[in-house]
């Protein structure tokens, strides 16, 4: 199973990775749009996401609340079928911030651990 990633909401993308790579001593992984990137360092994955941008982590939350800096980020844990878990997950009562979005690397949900905090679950694309 892979290693879980860790996403942040930035304000902009290129000073985020930027400050990652000067500073703290990761490598840019994979950056496929203006709005995102994926940076590394070890076994580290950082998955950075613009404010409003296009992809699934920006989109906004059926209650209207939208993803910003310092409140959302959360682990990423990749699945394999992400339905099918959500299925079982929501079966057992576990609450969740919305529903299965697409973006532009895959699909992704945001379920809440019992204390209200974010976990990222994301099924990339095949």
């Amino acid at each position: 199973m892979p290693s879980p990633n860790i996403r942040y909401i930035v304000r902009n993308v290129e000073e985020a990775v930027s400050f990652f790579t000067k500073h703290l001593g990761f490598t840019v992984a994979f950056q496929p749009a203006p709005g995102f990137a994926i940076v590394a360092r070890d076994d580290v994955r950082l998955a950075l996401n613009a404010v409003g941008g296009p992809g699934g982590a920006s989109q906004p939350m059926p209650d209207g609340r939208i993803p910003e800096p310092g409140g959302w980020n959360r682990i990423l844990l990749e699945v394999r079928d992400l339905e099918a878990l959500v299925n079982t997950m929501r079966a057992a009562g576990v609450n969740f911030r919305n529903t299965i979005v697409s973006g532009i690397g895959g699909k992704q949900i945001l379920v809440e651990d019992p204390s209200g905090n974010p976990i990222e679950l994301f099924e990339p694309k095949a």
